[in-house]
């Protein structure tokens, strides 16, 4: 059971990408990482997504070890920079294609001279939009009830639910919390930063949105820096380790997960600084480690190669997994 794993702090979650609509590539993901003794995975909340993750841990998990292995879609509000994508200004663009050279998911696609955004791979990390000169690149998010998203969804076989709450709008966070509570009754998460919230507020609307929950179940998700740990570095974490920490002091009953601007040194610098977590969730970092093999067309074909992914992959799942113990 996922709340094993949690209460044992040996889960390690790969984040594959709020928006990252790409079956392929969720499918050899989550192969590799599953390979390499990943539990838990998060994904975009689309039912195509969901069965490619199914299918990715049918090619390397047992049938009879699978109810191990954890699923989690994640939903936003407004403005979430994990829900939005990207979208070029044709009117300003002056096609140099520093988009293209800051984008590590190769969504940027150029066709007669002209730059577009894949949306299919766009995730909204916004490295296109800071190496822009022009200033030509904007985000845009999609706004579905999720009263029509998440049955279909809970059909597949998740086992949690995510709310992206990077923002200020309390009343669509609460909107938002409620319709998954009242469409889903598992294990809820809400990943929360401290850009736009001091922390007060932060544990304020923690407190606010499991009142009615019963303990420990619900994960807090401690997002340092979204989308920013392509960098293996402790000043990269270090925002992560700061806002699990102020969960952690608030001494709420709620699972606690690293997040945003994670790496292979997040759970070292926790202990580190005395910071007790349940899990870790590694997403740009991760993904970034692997990109090589996501990108062949015979990692399900080559054993050798997909050995090889899984060894690079279980290198960052142990380590993660070793300081948490």
């Amino acid at each position: 059971m996922l709340e094993t794993i949690l209460k044992e702090k040996r889960c390690f979650k790969l984040i594959c990408g709020a928006g990252n609509e790409d079956v392929q590539e969720i499918e050899k993901l989550v192969a590799i990482y599953a390979k390499a003794g990943a539990n838990f995975f998060d994904l975009c909340a689309k039912e195509e997504i969901v069965e490619a993750a199914q299918k990715g841990l049918r090619r390397v998990i047992p049938e009879d070890e699978l109810k191990n292995y954890h699923l989690c879609v994640s939903v936003g509000i407004k403005g979430d920079p994990h829900v939005s994508k990207a979208l070029i200004d044709q009117n300003k663009c002056i096609n140099c294609g520093m988009c293209d050279s800051a984008c590590m998911h190769k969504a940027i696609l150029s066709e007669d001279g002209k730059y577009f955004i894949d949306k299919i791979r766009c995730i909204g990390c916004g490295h296109c939009k800071e190496a822009c000169p022009s200033e030509a690149i904007n985000f845009y998010c999609e706004n579905k009830s999720l009263e029509q998203v998440i049955p279909p969804l809970v059909k597949k076989g998740i086992d949690c639910i995510e709310l992206h709450a990077l923002g200020t709008d309390e009343d669509e966070v609460e909107e938002k919390w409620n319709s998954l509570t009242e469409h889903f009754k598992g294990m809820l998460s809400i990943c929360v930063d401290r850009s736009h919230l001091g922390n007060v507020k932060l544990i304020d609307r923690i407190k606010r949105l499991i009142s009615e929950r019963s303990g420990f179940s619900t994960i807090v998700q401690a997002d340092g820096a979204p989308m920013s740990g392509s960098k293996d570095t402790f000043k990269t974490t270090l925002q992560t380790i700061a806002t699990a920490e102020v969960v952690q002091n608030a001494q709420i009953p709620v699972f606690i997960l690293l997040s945003g601007g994670t790496n292979s040194k997040s759970t070292e610098l926790a202990k580190l600084c005395g910071v007790e977590v349940h899990g870790v969730a590694i997403g740009s970092f991760a993904r970034k480690i692997v990109r090589s093999y996501l990108d062949r067309t015979d990692l399900f074909e080559n054993d050798a190669i997909m050995n090889e992914a899984a060894e690079v992959a279980k290198e960052l799942v142990n380590k993660s997994l070793e300081f948490m113990r």
